[in-house]
């Protein structure tokens, strides 16, 4: 199955197949969001799908905040629960094709939900939308590496030799304040241009 079909995702949405779906901010990304004081930044949200860390966000004053998703569905879900967010920050496009620049890109079951032939596509696209003092934060599973998928899984070694092409690795270690579904799961990180 090719998970960049779009009709492949708004099937998953429409037969509530979204095990990735906690209904909440991640705690993670939460602390994270918590630290930052310029409520000007630019940010975006690939892969969103509910995007509840948008929600939280938007609703802690950040009102630059861009949520994409190659299904429509979770970006209907998202401007019912916001109907005061714009609709030109809801972005129903395809990740690879998207152009524009942002000091911020969240990175939450994005990756992961991505076929791993399009890791390398995946890095080169976050290098050209990010901002030359941009950074790519977020989460991403620490878990066997499968065929079977998604979510496909990784680890820090393959992560490290995949991003230190291109960026500098700032933060990249096991997350210490995962939900409980995930804990030992799940890899935070901060990645830098250099």
């Amino acid at each position: 199955m090719d998970q960049m079909n779009k009709a492949y995702w708004e099937e998953r949405y429409t037969s509530h197949k979204t095990g990735w779906n906690i209904g909440y901010v991640s705690t993670p990304l939460k602390v994270y969001f918590d630290q930052l004081e310029d409520k000007t930044l630019k940010i975006l949200i690939p892969g969103a799908g509910n995007s509840y860390e948008a929600e939280y966000l938007w609703n802690n004053g950040f009102k630059n905040v861009y949520v994409l998703d190659f299904a429509k569905q979770p970006l209907d879900n998202f401007k019912n629960r916001l109907p005061e967010f714009p609709q030109s920050q809801l972005l129903n496009a395809n990740f690879f094709e998207l152009d524009d620049s942002f000091d911020l890109i969240i990175e939450q079951t994005f990756f992961c939900a991505l076929n791993p032939s399009l890791r390398s596509n995946y890095v080169k696209q976050m290098l050209q939308l990010l901002k030359p003092t941009g950074k790519l934060v977020g989460l991403l599973f620490n878990i066997e590496l499968t065929e079977v998928g998604p979510p496909f899984g990784g680890n820090i070694s393959e992560y490290q030799a995949l991003f230190k092409q291109v960026f500098k690795i700032k933060v990249l270690k096991p997350s210490i304040n995962s939900i409980k579904e995930r804990q030992g799961n799940e890899l935070f990180f901060i990645f830098e241009i250099p």
